[in-house]
């Protein structure tokens, strides 16, 4: 346990920072497992759709420093290659 004030508000700071990038995370899991079970189901505009938000809620992510640049690039390349190759 910290001792200073400082150490302590920092402590306070960083346990709220970790509880609302593990919620962002989650809400992005949550979209790809939706997305990826539309690839199996060979659902193309479900697909897209979900893309789509899936690729604003990534950018946001990386602008609140959740992931980083070439992670969520990565990611995002993946998709539009996966969507491609459905046919959508």
């Amino acid at each position: 346990m910290p001792n200073l004030a400082n150490a302590k508000k920092a402590l306070r700071q960083s346990e709220k920072r970790a509880a609302r990038n593990k919620l962002v995370k989650e809400e992005i899991s949550s979209l790809r497992r939706h997305f990826k079970v539309a690839l199996k189901n060979k659902n193309a505009e479900e697909a897209q759709k979900l893309a789509k938000d899936l690729q604003k809620k990534l950018d946001k992510a990386v602008t609140k420093n959740v992931f980083k640049k070439n992670t969520v690039s990565r990611l995002k390349s993946r998709m539009a290659g996966a969507i491609q190759k459905i046919g959508a």
